[in-house]
């Protein structure tokens, strides 16, 4: 039985390797010195098959094949995962200086054949010579003549363009090269890139170097950092220097063995510094004369609208929402302007984005989400929306265009809407208010003269030294009342009660007259001006979040809290949309003031 079930294991195994796509991967080194010995493997995720591998034209095979086989088999959730993988190894030795291609290897099975990529291979010379950087990865150092000057560590800042337009995309990537044992990176000073919109593109973090080929010299390098940078002024532009602190590794004692090579050797690491060339950029202007609607953008956009309701009721709201996507500086995309009716309150725009930063500059999307509130019934229009960028490709000015939206806003019977509002002014009629200014009695009266002399009276000394002590009793009072109000803080902590008992009164009277509006702004004020004022809290600095744990820090109880939390939400809500009911407010209005009540019980 457990032959039969191992058996069918195998069988499974063998199927799952058999069912997966055969893939052939090789493995090789970019860049070696004539005379080297190095190695080359191709990797094969599946087996029973025949390997054949190229023609080593170039390059003397020392040994070869060594193959490998491992398999890994998981259960996860009750699925069967297999990964098989058979290596084969071959070593040679670089004969001569040139740039050679190996062919790919081929992997036959069941009669159908996989291959492998070619390999690049370049041998360098002993002997220095002028020429680029040579490595097996495309990037914008390898476009870029390295300077070593014969250093054993060096640091390079390349951009892949010198010369762009304004909010033109450019790429700059710090790359490090050495020819001494890294321990580790002690510190990076990266420029602060004047001039220019910085954004990290996402880098892989630097595990190992891989050689390049630099003036004949055979460097081990790797990128450390890459930036996505938009130019904000034109004109010549410089970048300062990348300045780098690296620990490397220094043998300090005796030569190596010829037996034991490095290995009772002893190292120490010391710190060594360096610095990339500056660079500069040329930013030229962009061409013709833009737009009175241009965005600022310079790069390829679309542009989508749309609008959630047709119909809504009046003081109701509608969102209206503008996406710009595609590829550029979109960070700085303005927002779009609407041309609206003065009948319609429409707010700032909610401002969202989605984007990535890569090799091509930044991708993704920007919304725009506007709060509009038709503020009496009738049929309205949004007009078309223009909005221009710069196309690079083209080199000029594109306009895009939204379509025109129509909604209707209806009345609701027994709905008060109170004066029709134009632009957030009411419009009413001019009052004659007829005179209100009267005139100084110019008749003098009959004046007489007064016998009696005050000096001369024995009540005025009564009065002066009765006087004199009030004087000194008040001026005792007063600066006992400003010590007692030299701390703002406690000043504040004792009225908040008493300020927010006032604001609620002003609410009250708002829901007598029906003003529930004003009603709902008098609530937040009284609540948010009570917990600044008790809590010792700047409105600047104060949010719901840090009220609430300042609230439980002085003992007030969980219900107390989402009962606040409940009245600000309704409030909010009631701001934008302003259709509560009367019965809601007055509960509105008794939550706020058992809750500053309550917290006055407990905190004083």
């Amino acid at each position: 039985m457990k032959k039969t079930l191992l058996y069918l294991l195998i069988f499974l195994i063998s199927y799952s390797a058999y069912a997966q796509d055969v893939f052939v991967k090789a493995e090789y080194p970019a860049v070696v010195n004539a005379g080297e010995q190095f190695t080359v493997m191709w990797t094969v995720n599946a087996g029973g098959g025949e390997f054949t591998a190229p023609s080593f034209n170039g390059f003397y095979k020392l040994v070869g094949p060594q193959t490998s086989y491992s398999s890994s088999t998981q259960i996860i959730n009750g699925k069967i995962s297999n990964s098989t993988s058979y290596s084969y190894v071959y070593y040679l030795q670089a004969v001569k200086e040139g740039k050679f291609v190996l062919s790919p290897a081929v992997f036959t099975l069941k009669n159908k054949t996989y291959s492998s990529d070619s390999m690049h291979i370049e041998v360098a010379g002993t002997t220095s010579q002028k020429q680029n950087v040579t490595s097996g990865n495309n990037n914008s150092a390898s476009d870029q003549e390295v300077e070593s000057s014969g250093k054993d560590l060096f640091i390079n800042l390349s951009v892949n363009r010198k010369e762009i337009f304004l909010g033109e995309p450019i790429v700059a990537t710090v790359k490090i090269y050495s020819r001494v044992n890294i321990a580790g990176i002690n510190e990076i000073k990266y420029p602060s890139f004047n001039s220019f919109l910085r954004s990290d593109i996402e880098t892989p973090p630097l595990t190992s170097l891989r050689q390049e080929n630099v003036n004949g010299t055979i460097y081990g390098s790797g990128v450390i950092q890459q930036f996505l940078l938009y130019p904000q002024v034109t004109g010549d532009i410089k970048i300062d220097p990348v300045q780098i602190s690296v620990l490397v590794q220094k043998k300090t004692r005796g030569e190596s063995d010829p037996f034991f090579g490095d290995f009772f050797s002893s190292y120490q690491t010391v710190p060594k510094a360096a610095a990339s060339q500056p660079i500069r950029i040329k930013v030229k202007p962009l061409p013709g004369v833009q737009p009175a609607d241009f965005s600022g953008v310079v790069g390829k956009l679309d542009i989508k609208a749309t609008l959630n309701k047709e119909s809504v009721n009046v003081n109701d709201a509608v969102n209206f929402k503008i996406v710009i996507s595609g590829n550029g500086n979109l960070k700085i995309a303005s927002a779009p302007v609407l041309k609206l009716s003065p009948d319609i309150e429409v707010y700032d725009p909610k401002i969202t984005d989605d984007l990535k930063n890569g090799q091509n500059g930044t991708t993704g999307q920007k919304s725009f989400e506007y709060l509009m509130i038709p503020r009496h019934n009738g049929d309205f229009t949004i007009p078309r929306v223009t909005y221009s960028y710069f196309n690079i490709t083209s080199g000029r000015y594109e306009k895009l265009t939204t379509e025109e939206f129509h909604f209707n806003a209806q009345k609701v019977k027994g709905q008060n809407t109170g004066a029709t509002v134009y632009g957030e002014v009411s419009k009413e009629d001019v009052k004659y208010l007829g005179k209100d200014i009267r005139f100084v009695k110019s008749d003098p009266g009959d004046l007489k003269k007064s016998g009696n002399i005050l000096l001369s009276k024995q009540s005025f000394y009564s009065a002066y030294a009765f006087s004199l002590l009030a004087f000194l009793l008040i001026l005792f009072l007063r600066r006992e009342h400003i010590r007692r109000n030299s701390d703002l803080s406690q000043v504040k902590n004792r009225k908040a009660g008493k300020i927010a008992i006032k604001r609620l009164h002003n609410a009250s009277v708002c829901l007598k007259n029906d003003e529930i509006d004003q009603f709902h702004d008098e609530i937040l004020k009284a609540i948010w001006g009570y917990l600044s004022d008790k809590l010792n809290i700047p409105v600047s600095d104060l949010t719901r979040t840090n009220a609430i744990v300042s609230l439980q820090e002085k003992g007030i109880e969980e219900d107390q809290i989402m009962k606040l939390s409940e009245i600000l939400d309704k409030c909010e809500f009631a701001r934008f949309a302003p259709s509560s009911s009367g019965t809601e407010a007055t509960s509105i209005y008794e939550g706020a003031s058992q809750f500053i009540k309550s917290v006055e019980n407990l905190i004083g």
